[in-house]
């Protein structure tokens, strides 16, 4: 399966594999050797799993330009949350399309969150306000440094909007939507917008919606 994922991703123009990993030790010790954009992570591996991997290599600081996308069949609610604590940037399902593949390493190399369709915000949510057990903290700095726009366009993003949404919402255009989003990251030292969300529901700025009964 690796192979297959090597070949596909290689046979793009604007991508190159620079490693290869059969565990999960060995994949942070690769990411420590090239840098790359992006880790393409299992979840099930020997020795250390996907999990403790993501947060060893979103831990590091010399790493704070790779991002994680997680690619597993596991898509349970447990593990998204897991991940996305661990400071993974996406989530997709082995059963995603070739282009849905290309298109997620993209949107992860490019700063934002990607969730599968199968990761449902409600329920991911659901996870997000307690910390997953041996999960990497992530830093909150204080919403008290973001303007009052700052922190409705976080709010917004944190639902699960779309920039061309919280734009029609807030009645500005996406590239400011995107300009306050990049502030936000920035001032809360988040490495991405998937963890702009994580911090948007630990502080409260965004609370999960009730269970369904």
């Amino acid at each position: 399966m690796r192979a297959t994922f090597r070949t596909l991703l290689d046979s793009c123009d604007d991508m190159e594999v620079t490693g290869e990993a059969s565990d999960g030790n060995q994949a942070v010790e690769l990411a420590h050797a090239h840098h790359p954009d992006v880790v393409l992570m299992d979840i099930r591996m020997p020795g250390a799993d996907g999990l403790a991997a993501t947060a060893a290599i979103c831990a590091a600081p010399e790493l704070s330009a790779t991002r994680v996308l997680v690619l597993t069949t596991y898509e349970t609610d447990e593990y998204v949350a897991r991940a996305l604590h661990a400071g993974a940037s996406g989530y997709l399902g082995k059963d995603a399309t070739v282009d849905e593949l290309f298109t997620g390493v993209r949107t992860v190399a490019s700063g934002e969150a990607l969730l599968s369709p199968g990761a449902t915000r409600s329920l991911i949510t659901r996870f997000l306000t307690t910390r997953a057990p041996g999960a990497h903290p992530t830093a909150t700095g204080s919403l008290a440094h973001l303007t009052a726009r700052e922190r409705e366009v976080m709010a917004l993003a944190a639902e699960g909007l779309p920039n061309d949404e919280i734009a029609d919402i807030c009645a500005i255009s996406p590239l400011t939507v995107r300009t306050h989003i990049q502030r936000a990251m920035a001032k809360l030292k988040a490495r991405d917008r998937a963890q702009l969300v994580v911090i948007a529901y630990r502080t409260g700025l965004v609370r999960p919606p009730p269970p369904v009964p």
